[in-house]
């Protein structure tokens, strides 16, 4: 290589400081993560200008090969600060980079044809995961060809375990290859015909399970149907087959709410709308000749056919605004047509440096000094991923910063307005990138298998066709270069280096006893927090740098700290009120991504970001809506639903997983404070949604009303259910409502409603009445304690901590401890809890149980 001089890691950074114009973790990101190194840690490169001269100087030797060539200078002014053009991490980090023999693709899938349900065939497919991660690739791949649990199979285990424990196969293999800092992403699919769909859907919810993959569902229009309007669905195996071997008739309404439940609490299975992708999908109108699309790779946007990749650049949307956060704001559409045509460009030229790519892959792989019979499968699988890149040519053009370009328009994000410009942004980057892909046609040749009669009736084609005749005419003439062009992907960490947010983010951070640190020698990015003793609860500082060029323009002061009420008057001036994760009309962002897929030939990678206190129906809404819209995938995070669900069994293990926490919030980096008090609601409302639950204790029989305020413990009523003045319920009332009312002299009483089988409503009038006084008052205040939201397990440490000396009341505290228990949620430790078995304080709740990380030993109750 011609640039053997090396820089130590401050060097590095120091300069990269001067680059960033003083942002610390902009310099350290790319000190670790970009820079060009050797296995060694050498580092070859002072700052992002050399990368961006690695990078540019080698398109244009590509560009060379070709008619009308580009100077590197033109893709060095291109790329430059990562202003307009933004490749992805792979090819940022391996183009012109010798010292490592890796792809530059971001996303693959895999997959065997023919009959791929076979122990051979299981493990073929986990060795050929396995190689691609280990080369900085992500990997998609589908399960629906796999029998279901209970099949006759034809060797010595006689039936079928199913697909679950293979996804768990998977996901090891993931979690193995991606130590020390390594890439591993995963993402399995399964149709929602398969029999096992409601177990695949439910292995993520057992602790510590299948923690290596992201797991989607592939959900057809016939089930969404039947879903929305209580129809039953037939789920099949094989899914596709016209005599199917297995078939059963289910609830598609109840596994619906399945996968709504599951989302809600642990941000899982995200929905992969599968009619709409492969109707939608260009290259599934060569699906007979190897482009038929079976999964996605792990954040979603990119659905794949077996053995083909897909590279990745995005076009910083906020630097194509001029006079940004002021009233004469406008969108440079003719610089932004033109950047879109020469980014078409250069993506394809990647696709020509990572044909070279593979070809030093599969080379490295002749000289290994492993036998022939070892490297078998990794060798085919390079050819098997080389003729598909070759023949498709699939690339991946798509944006970052939409977020602040639309505030920076002084538009706010979430209103029709704004969903409007958007929509005409994105219109222009597919009409652009098509007319740039069929203008390298011309000049390059098309895709080996382009077929214009093939393409005639898709939808997405059908829209270049009516919103540019010519383009679509010249199309039909020439062809196009690539098979499909554009896709909207997390960026990641880029951007924290473009200092833009995809979305948008709270603007302001407190600074209370914390501030900022990163850990300068960890591979990735890592965001820390210390102690900073002294600073006012009340003071924050702003963090997000458009925020601050919104101030600066606007005559704020940008270097003082604030007080809430001083934010709360700021940020009600600015084109950012209203419009941060917490704030924004969520149905809204849904039709948002609804409209602009109709202009996105692959799909968009969006999370719907909500807070933590909502409920399950707004979950199901938005889902709907998002199938409704015509998005093609949607995921959903509800703040915090992830904790406990992927439990670490170490500290390093928890800190791995804080980092991908971080990276599936959107792929931005957010700052929460643990000093924002919860939202109390001191009034009750009127009526509040209820859990039953029962229990026994010492032989007795025991009832809790738990008053719900969105889906938090509010309040609890308690005692025995069978006594004289007790309550006895149907077994199968499990909710209710709990309503308070006013009698004639002013007192107010508390009934439970319920309905019946047949839906006829029954009231049980004063709860406060049937149960014995004493436990009365004691639930008066622990419910006092759940209004003003005191987590959970520390409610149940007080209550087990109460000194009672008559038994009954005794007992009585038992069973309130066992009704908040379910409400904890899962792998909460219980501090100060030792073990019985192993006597380690070790501790986690569970499903209302406790459990043993040590040992394994469960104790409920």
């Amino acid at each position: 290589m011609e640039n053997s001089k090396t820089y130590s890691f401050e060097e590095a950074y120091e300069a990269s400081l001067k680059y960033f114009d003083g942002d610390e973790l902009a310099a350290r990101v790319w000190a670790n993560k970009y820079a060009m190194k050797d296995s060694f840690g050498n580092i070859y490169e002072k700052s992002p200008e050399d990368m961006h001269w690695r990078i540019a100087n080698e398109i244009a030797r590509i560009e060379r090969k070709y008619k009308n060539p580009l100077s590197a200078q033109e893709v060095f002014d291109l790329i430059d600060h990562f202003r307009y053009v933004i490749p992805a991490g792979s090819p940022m980090t391996g183009i012109g980079n010798n010292f490592q023999v890796a792809s530059l693709s971001n996303c693959f899938v895999i997959g065997l044809d023919g009959n791929a349900d076979s122990y051979g065939a299981i493990m073929k497919i986990d060795e050929e995961q396995v190689q691609l991660m280990k080369r900085r690739g992500g990997v998609g791949h589908d399960l629906t060809h796999i029998r279901p649990a209970g099949s006759p199979v034809n060797n010595s285990a006689l039936t079928s375990t199913g697909l679950v424990p293979f996804m768990e196969r998977y996901s090891n293999s993931t979690r193995e290859v991606a130590q020390d800092g390594r890439r591993g992403a995963l993402m399995l699919s399964v149709s929602i015909k398969h029999p096992d769909s409601e177990a695949f859907i439910d292995a993520k919810m057992t602790e510590g399970k299948v923690t290596g993959a992201n797991v989607s569902v592939k959900i057809d229009d016939e089930f969404m149907r039947a879903a929305t309007e209580g129809k039953p669905y037939t789920q099949q195996f094989p899914v596709d087959a016209k005599n199917p071997k297995v078939r059963r008739e289910i609830s598609a309404r109840n596994l619906w709410e399945k996968i709504v439940h599951n989302a809600w609490k642990s941000a899982e299975p995200g929905v992969l709308f599968w009619d709409t992708i492969l109707r939608e999908s260009i290259p599934d109108c060569y699906a007979d000749l190897g482009f038929r699309t079976v999964s996605t790779n792990p954040c979603g946007e990119i659905p794949l056919c077996p053995y083909d990749s897909c590279r990745l650049i995005s076009l910083n949307l906020y630097s194509y605004v001029v006079n940004p956060f002021t009233k004469d704001a406008y969108f440079d559409f003719d610089k932004f047509r033109k950047h879109v045509q020469l980014a078409q460009r250069v993506m394809d030229d990647i696709v020509d440096l990572e044909m070279e790519k593979i070809e030093l892959i599969m080379e490295k792989i002749k000289v290994d000094p492993q036998s022939d019979e070892v490297k078998q499968t990794e060798y085919h699988l390079w050819e098997k991923i080389k003729d598909k890149s070759g023949k498709g040519r699939r690339t991946g053009v798509g944006i970052t910063a939409e977020g602040d370009m639309i505030a920076a328009m002084g538009l706010r994000y979430g209103t029709q307005e704004a969903t409007d410009f958007s929509v005409s942004v994105h219109k222009e980057l597919a009409l652009n990138a098509y007319r740039s892909s069929v203008t390298m046609a011309r000049e390059r040749g098309a895709f080996a298998i382009y077929d214009a009669k093939r393409e005639a009736r898709n939808p997405f084609i059908l829209r270049i066709k009516e919103a540019d005749p010519e383009l679509y005419k010249d199309m039909v003439k020439y062809g196009r270069r690539n098979i499909a062009c554009l896709t909207i992907a997390p960026t990641g960490t880029t951007s924290l280096m473009t200092q833009t947010t995809s979305g948008i983010e709270p603007v302001f951070m407190p600074v209370y006893k914390r501030r900022r640190k990163v850990n300068p020698n960890d591979t990735d990015v890592h965001v820390d927090y210390v102690d900073e003793v002294g600073d006012s609860f009340e003071e924050y500082i702003v963090y997000h740098r458009k925020f601050l060029e919104w101030m600066n323009i606007n005559g704020y002061d940008a270097t003082k700290r604030y007080s809430q009420e001083e934010i709360d008057e700021l940020v009600a001036k600015s084109p950012y009120y209203k419009a941060t994760a917490n704030d924004v009309d969520w149905l809204m962002k849904v039709r948002m991504q609804g409209a602009i897929q109709k202009w996105v030939d692959h799909s968009i990678s969006v999370t719907v970001n909500l807070p933590n206190d909502v409920d399950e129906a707004l979950v199901n809404k938005l889902y709907v809506e998002a199938w409704k819209s015509g998005c093609k995938g949607c995921t959903i995070y509800r703040d915090g639903s992830r904790s406990g669900v992927m439990i670490s069994v170490s500290k390093k293990e928890k800190k791995a997983d804080e980092k991908e926490q971080v990276k599936d919030n959107n792929m931005e980096t957010k700052f929460n404070s643990p000093c924002e008090a919860p939202v109390v609601t001191e009034t009750r409302p009127r009526e509040l949604e209820c859990d039953v639950v029962r229990f026994q204790n010492n032989k007795e029989k025991w009832v809790a009303f738990v008053g719900l305020l969105d889906g938090y413990p509010y309040e609890i009523f308690t005692g025995l259910q069978d006594d004289d003045e007790g309550i006895v319920l149907p077994k199968t009332v499990v909710k209710g409502k709990i309503i308070k009312q006013t009698n004639e002299d002013g007192t107010h009483r508390y009934d439970f409603q319920f309905e019946n089988k047949r839906g006829y409503k029954t009231t049980v009038e004063g709860l406060s009445e049937k149960f014995n006084p004493e436990y009365w008052n004691y639930a008066k205040l622990i419910s006092g304690v759940l209004r003003y939201r005191m987590p959970i397990d520390h409610v149940i440490k007080l209550v087990g901590s109460l000194q009672l000396k008559d038994e009954s009341i005794n007992t009585w505290k038992n069973g309130v401890e066992r009704a908040l228990k379910k409400y904890v949620a899962d792998g909460t430790q219980a501090k100060g809890q030792k073990c019985p078995v192993c006597g380690h304080e070790s501790l986690v709740y569970q499903e209302g149980c406790l459990i043993c990380t040590n040992c394994g030993a469960s104790r409920c109750g």
